[in-house]
């Protein structure tokens, strides 16, 4: 029988993503709840494979892995690419660097940018349009993002973007079990406010600055609804491993990441910029940790790591 490495800051995230994968298999049906079984089977698989080689448990990370990962793609999205997306997160973003704890990206980041930019056109069309909120019908047809009829001028009600109706990735859907989701993971010291507050207010404040300086293309401040601005926010952007340590390295983190995504929103080809960002901030995670002078923040305890890292951190 398989055992897992057991991770209690891991099962709080898998908690708090509990609402949202039930309101996304009641919005979008057996589709995401068919990616969300795919994604699970073979992300442990993978990491049982690496693990065995070093005599090691797969961890209950790989759950929140699997789960994020499967959160992030559009429901249409065929199997065979959400198989080979959770494949290359897993094996290529963690098992390489040494399993986990030891990983300088996101892997479930890695794994979203890995099928996007591989399988775009695809992806591209496996978004669901819905109706405006309240009108209950639900038109089949692939449909444009918010984000990109946003950036024709078109405005998108603010009930449909709360809600989830509209096209969009699968965990994208009720902005408000995100928020409550934040606020959960905050009250319980697993993931970091610093990181969350620091990222939507450089967001909002990047998006002003370019909306009202008269930017073409600049988007509304309703963007940060739209996309999964704040769902990565939330739960991909704080991952105590691939984040800084320090109290001001995380706020730093934070803005660099909220202004980079509003950033690649307004000037390049790609609609949304989320994996973008959040990969630019794990490349300079450490690096900001080692400028900046403090102590560790006290909800990042050694642990939260293996137990050889652990052991590293005790001796300092």
């Amino acid at each position: 029988m398989l055992k897992l490495q057991k991770q209690p800051i891991m099962r709080r995230v898998l908690a708090s993503l509990a609402p949202i994968y039930l309101y996304s298999i009641w919005l979008y049906g057996l589709g995401a709840l068919a990616i969300a079984a795919l994604t699970f089977a073979l992300a442990i698989g993978v990491e049982w494979v690496f693990e065995r080689k070093r005599s090691g448990k797969v961890s209950e990370a790989v759950l929140v892995t699997a789960a994020l990962y499967g959160l992030a793609l559009p429901p249409r999205t065929p199997l065979w690419i959400a198989g080979v997306g959770i494949v290359f997160a897993v094996s290529m973003a963690k098992g390489v660097y040494g399993g986990f704890g030891r990983n300088l990206f996101n892997p479930a980041i890695a794994g979203r940018l890995f099928v996007y930019i591989s399988f775009a056109t695809t992806l591209n069309l496996s978004y669901t349009s819905f109706g405006s909120f309240g009108a209950g019908a639900v038109d089949v047809l692939a449909s444009a993002t918010p984000l990109a009829r946003m950036r024709t001028g078109a405005e998108i009600p603010i009930g449909d973007l709360l809600f989830g109706f509209k096209p969009g990735a699968v965990g994208e859907g009720m902005i408000l079990l995100v928020i409550a989701a934040a606020i959960y993971l905050v009250a319980t010291k697993t993931a970091s406010w610093r990181i969350m507050l620091a990222e939507i207010v450089a967001g909002i404040a990047m998006t002003a600055a370019l909306y009202f300086g008269g930017v073409k293309g600049a988007l509304p401040l309703e963007s940060l609804l739209a996309g999964s601005f704040l769902f990565t926010t939330v739960f991909m952007s704080t991952d105590p491993v691939s984040a800084p340590k320090k109290p001001l390295s995380q706020l730093l983190y934070g803005a660099l990441i909220g202004c980079a995504i509003v950033a690649i929103r307004s000037f390049s080809a790609f609609p949304e910029g989320t994996s973008f960002g959040i990969l630019l901030g794990n490349t300079f995670a450490s690096f900001i940790d080692q400028l900046v002078p403090g102590k560790r923040a006290p909800r990042d305890a050694p642990s939260n790591l293996p137990a050889a890292a652990a052991a590293r951190e005790a001796a300092k």
